[in-house]
């Protein structure tokens, strides 16, 4: 489910596009906030459709997520076209710290979204060309990597929203 629309990213990235989606994620983190602060555990535990993750696990899903996008764009930027793992996300949703509060990974949220901010506002055009290999989608460009992190938020901002609105 899509809510926001698959993922599009343009044929010709320019570090404008970048300056959007790194306003997108600069922001985030204050939205996030302002959508699940004061929600109760009954809130937390809403989901957006029948066997879906819960508002909780949508929250801890998405700092999973960009950490591990970080690093990719990290390790794009930093070595020759390396194989990244895959994340297996779903395994990753139901383990114990996924019953925590909200609020650690809102923290590492800040933490992570401030460095991508920062890295994103240090790339040049080339730098957006680098790649590195998923090893099961294949090479990925950072101008896809930080499409994706700003997407991925507003993705699962968005069913948040719907299972708080059920």
């Amino acid at each position: 489910m899509f809510p926001i629309g698959e993922l599009e990213v343009p044929e010709k990235v320019t570090l404008e596009n970048v300056q959007e989606w790194l306003k997108q994620i600069e922001s985030y983190t204050a939205r996030l906030r302002e959508t699940v602060d004061s929600l109760n555990g009954e809130e937390l535990s809403k989901t957006y459709r029948d066997g879906s993750w819960n508002v909780r696990q949508l929250v801890h899903h998405i700092a999973d997520s960009q950490l591990n996008m970080f690093q990719r764009l990290k390790l794009a930027l930093t070595d020759d076209n390396p194989t990244v793992p895959n994340f297996i996300q779903d395994e990753w949703a139901v383990q114990p710290d996924t019953e925590l509060p909200v609020e650690p990974s809102i923290k590492m949220l800040e933490g992570i979204n401030e460095r991508i901010v920062a890295l994103g506002n240090s790339l040049t055009e080339d730098q957006l060309k680098r790649t590195f290999k998923h090893e099961i989608n294949g090479k990925i460009t950072v101008a896809t990597k930080v499409a994706k992190l700003a997407w991925h938020e507003e993705h699962h901002l968005a069913h948040i929203k719907l299972a708080l609105a059920k």
